[in-house]
Formats: structure tokens, sequence, C-alpha cells
């Protein structure tokens, strides 16, 4: 005679879909694929393909300071093979400074005995790399499409869609940007404050070789960081208040250049050429929670921050990463994958270690814009505390390694 068929079980096999993802951006694209791998049943729901990338196009001008973490993650995916291949160039080294006082952080790979502390990737390229795994993983991609609604259950979660098809699931992700519409349906408010400032990105080539280094240098106005390219070129992300921005982007090439060169102290030498230039608003912005009924929110949906640190894809993949191992210890548990008490673990541990990171980036904004001459004295001697005590270096970027180093 049969065991009776446990209630999580036997909601799973009426539920067509463990898990429905709203957004096929790279936190989306990496939640469906995660949990597909781990043999969940995922439908990923995006409003547009996203352009393909090709290794004879010019590069992505935004790309993303991929972490060991997200490295990792990334390999697990069976993606980062791919990645590496085509093109992504890793940095060893980090040299930070402060144009106030002269103070400075430097950070190599080698005495953490690591060959790269990170990588600077496309975008795009990412997000290509992503999406091709999908089909072969086994995700039910809906797209061109759009969740205009949900409506929670006791045994799961209906989805409605734009062209009034439903998908039954037991969880929804939301991962569907900044503005997230499923975040506002679910009544999730959100803290935060705008920068009043823009990021503006190019790719430049400079006299000197990068040298596999990240440069950033801390200015009155905003940070500006060159980072190492496959291609030998830096990508900048200059940070900038909003009526400045005008002016920069106005600047012709030769002006703009020379405007780069000024602001980076001519550190990789007189800046050569730049290619096409853009600006993209900053702010800071946490949801006041990271569930609802049956739902939980991802990526940008979740939280977004100053790009000062290049934490913000990596905070993204750690959502994930956490998302996947709470839904895989609910499943040996043979658990309601949307259960309150599910994601609750998830929703403390994230939006915890998020509400850190997003904060402390916060408050070095705030650092680095003060004016006051002993402020600056003080941040001056704080660096130079920082860059001779061994012990609180590696923690600073083991952190932001996202790992113990």
């Amino acid at each position: 005679m049969s065991l009776p068929e446990s209630r999580a079980r036997r909601r799973r096999r009426e539920n067509a879909l463990d898990v429905v993802v709203a957004g096929g951006g790279m936190a989306g694209a990496a939640t469906a694929l995660a949990l597909a791998v781990e043999g969940f049943e995922v439908a990923l729901v995006e409003a547009r393909e996203p352009t393909p990338w090709r290794a004879e196009d010019e590069v992505d001008l935004r790309v993303v300071a991929l972490a060991p973490s997200s490295a990792q993650l990334l390999d697990e995916l069976g993606a980062w093979e791919d990645i590496l291949a085509a093109r992504a160039c890793g940095y060893r080294h980090m040299h930070v400074w402060d144009a106030e006082n002269g103070a400075s952080l430097d950070f190599d790979a080698a005495e953490l005995q690591r060959r790269d502390l990170g990588w600077i990737v496309e975008n795009r390229l990412v997000q290509h790399v992503l999406w091709r795994a999908l089909d072969a993983a086994g995700v039910r991609r809906h797209c061109p499409s759009r969740v205009v609604d949900h409506e929670a259950r006791a045994d799961g979660v209906r989805i409605r869609l734009d062209d009034d098809r439903t998908l039954d699931a037991s969880l929804l992700v939301a991962a569907d940007g900044a503005g997230s519409p499923l975040r506002q349906q679910a009544g999730i408010g959100t803290r935060g404050r705008d920068y009043a400032q823009r990021g503006v990105v190019a790719h430049v080539r400079t006299e000197r070789a990068h040298a596999s280094t990240a440069w950033q240098r801390f200015l009155q106005e905003g940070p500006i960081a060159l980072l190492p390219l496959a291609d030998g070129r830096c990508s900048m992300v200059w940070t900038l208040p909003e009526a400045r921005v005008r002016e920069v982007l106005a600047l012709d090439d030769a002006a703009f250049c020379h405007a780069v060169g000024v602001a980076t102290d001519f550190r990789l030498g007189p800046i050569a050429e730049t290619s096409a230039r853009a600006g993209f608003p900053l702010r800071l912005q946490l949801a006041e929670c990271y569930q609802a009924e049956r739902l939980v929110l991802l990526g940008d949906a979740a939280h977004a921050v100053h790009p000062l640190a290049g934490q913000g894809v990596n905070l993204g993949l750690r959502d994930v990463a956490e998302l996947r191992d709470t839904l895989r210890d609910a499943r040996r548990a043979d658990r309601d994958l949307g259960a309150d008490a599910v994601l609750r673990r998830y929703a403390r541990r994230r939006r915890s270690a998020d509400g850190m990171d997003a904060h402390a980036f916060d408050m070095i904004e705030r650092l680095f814009a003060m004016r006051h001459p002993m402020l600056r004295f003080a941040r001056g001697c704080g660096v130079m505390g920082f860059d001779h005590v061994p012990i609180l270096k590696r923690w600073l970027i083991g952190h932001a390694l996202g790992s113990r180093v």
C-alpha cells in the first residue's frame, strides 16, 4: 500500500510550474536558469528579448565589475566559460585615491592568493549567454509578454499576462527592474534618495596601458573610474551633478578627452580617443520588505545602489544564489515553495545584507562629498589608516569579492 502523497508534493503535481520569474534582465534570467538547473519547473516572462551580443559589434557602453562570488554562480550555471571565452577582462589590482588630500588605497590579487580581483564584462554579453542557456535548461519563455496581474491563493499564485493567458505556480519572482510594477501591485514601498547625479559612461583609449588595474579617483563632484577592457581600452564611469552632465555630454571629443584626463589626474597619460557616451540617473532605493504573499523581490526590484563600488549586479546575483538555496532546501524538506516561512528566510537574509551594503555605499558617497577642510583631512587619515592595516583591507576587499579572504 503506497504512502499518502504529501501536501507539498501534491501541490507541485497539480501546478504546472514551480516558479514564474517576471523580468528577463540579468538577475531575472540568472534566477530562471539557476532554478531550472536545480530541476524546478520555471517560466520566464519578459517584454522583449535582449539585443544579441556579437564579437564584431562595438563594446557595450554598460559594463559590470563581476566579483568572484558572481563568477562562481555563473560557473555553476554553465555560463562563465562562455563569458570568459568571448570578451571579459580580469583585473588584478585596484587603485583608489582622493583628489582632495592624496590619500590612497591599493588592492592586489596576489596578496589574497587570487589571480583576479574581478572581471569587467559587458552587460549585453552576460545577458546574451544567460538567455542562450534558458531553452536547454527547460525554461518556458513567454516573450514578448508582461505580467499584468497576479492573485495569491492558498495553494499557489495565478498570474495573468498581457495577452490574457494565465500561469499557475507556487511562487512569483519579481525581477522586473527598479520601477517594478509587481512590487507596486504588492503594496511594497521603497526608501532612498535621488542623488541628483548621473553616471556618464564611455570607452576611452589612454596613452599608457591600464595594466589590468581598476582605477578610481574621488573628486568633489563625484568619483571617476577607469576600468580595464579586453581590447586595451578603459571603460570610464564618471559621476557628476545633473547640471555638469549636460555640459560634459555636449563637449566635442577632443574637449571630452581632455576633461577625462584632468579628472583622472592623467594617471594613464592623455586620453587619446573616446567612444560615444551616455548618462544614466543615480539613486538609492531599497524595498521596505522583500516578500509578499507568494511573491519575492530580487535584483533592481529590491535594491538600487550607488555605482561607486561597482556592486549593484553582484548584489543581485547574490539574491539569486540565496533564493536558489532557499528553494532547494524547501524542496528537500518537502515544503511548499511559496510558503510564508520559506520566503521569509530568503527575505530576511537578503534584505539585511543588501541594506547594509546600500547604506555603506551611501555613507561613502556622503563622506567624499564633504567640503569642510577638517572633515576632508579626517577622511584622508581614515583612508590611509585602512591602507596600512592589513586586516581591515582584507575585510574590505573580501566583502566586495563576496567571500572570506
